[in-house]
């Protein structure tokens, strides 16, 4: 079987569960609903609030517009393949849904070190806060957290395009470079390079940079009165929340890929598979609107029972 004979592959992870289908279709639809209900929510709440175009809740906003990105690129076929009893994705299908899920998580990640650098400036210099986030470099930030991962993402899924195919089975209920990869008639060194690289720049760099800002705020904090530290610890425990979740996710979700998963259950490794999807989107836009009193208030304002209490 040569690259060119493989129309389709065969998403193998989905369980059979016969009549369970529907009410599992049910389940999964309404958690789409909640979760592009919520991040539109805070999108629309910091677009139509003057006094929260400021940095922080800027890229807040990109966040919910990720989410938006993320499971728009999941959830459409999921909820298909629940209700079909074959689970076949064409070539074309599977490498687009590769190219939306990796952008996805990368971008989470690159806007989730913005973030903490915007969180650092404001702690440790905030002198010096609105001559470094200023308009401009809050532009080109956000420009190199889409752009980077935007061509990076592209190289890698050209790799995996090009390669070709000796089976067409994915243990998977999403297309993975990596599990394509394993499919391949030919060595696959270059990918696995290529692939290493990007992941370290992608994920092992951010995550070394989100831990030593959050290591010099926790100094800086030690030295500080206590409101001082109640204040930064209500605007960053947010971020630190959707930062840990999110590298949870994501090395669950890497260690499920390089893992022989017949020595999971089934269960166990679908439950994993759906967590990338489900938890960071939906958690995200909860932390935010409940934990910072500006996006919680401009909520509240907008709900038909508090108007009243207005």
């Amino acid at each position: 079987m040569d690259n060119d004979s493989v129309f389709h592959f065969n998403l193998t992870m989905f369980m059979p569960i016969g009549s369970y289908r529907y009410p599992a279709f049910l389940a999964c639809f309404l958690l789409f609903v909640i979760i592009i209900s919520a991040n539109l929510l805070i999108i629309l709440v910091i677009l139509r609030e003057r006094t929260l175009h400021e940095p922080m809740y800027i890229f807040i906003a990109f966040l919910s517009v990720n989410s938006l990105y993320g499971s728009s690129g999941f959830f459409p076929r999921f909820l298909m393949d629940l209700l079909s009893d074959t689970h076949l994705i064409s070539r074309p299908a599977c490498f687009t849904q590769i190219y939306i899920i990796y952008t996805y998580g990368s971008y989470e990640m690159t806007i989730l070190s913005i973030m903490a650098y915007d969180r650092y400036v404001a702690v440790c210099e905030p002198l010096h806060y609105h001559s470094k986030v200023t308009p401009n470099t809050v532009g080109k930030l956000v420009a190199f957290a889409f752009i980077y991962p935007a061509f990076s993402i592209a190289a890698c899924v050209y790799l995996t395009v090009k390669l070709p195919m000796c089976g067409n089975k994915i243990q998977k209920v999403v297309c993975t470079i990596w599990k394509i990869a394993k499919l391949s008639c030919v060595s696959t060194v270059i990918n696995n390079i290529v692939g290493l690289l990007v992941t370290i720049i992608a994920v092992i760099l951010p995550l070394i940079f989100v831990l030593y800002t959050y290591l010099r705020i926790i100094i800086v904090c030690r030295r500080s009165s206590s409101e001082f530290k109640s204040k930064v610890f209500e605007t960053c425990l947010p971020h630190t929340i959707s930062f840990i979740t999110y590298s949870v996710t994501v090395f669950c979700d890497v260690a499920l890929s390089r893992f022989d998963v017949e020595n999971l259950t089934e269960f166990f490794s679908f439950f994993i598979t759906l967590e990338l999807f489900i938890v960071p989107p939906l958690l995200n836009p909860l932390i935010y609107g409940l934990k910072l009193p500006e996006i919680r208030k401009q909520i509240l304002r907008m709900l038909p029972f508090s108007k009243p209490f207005a």
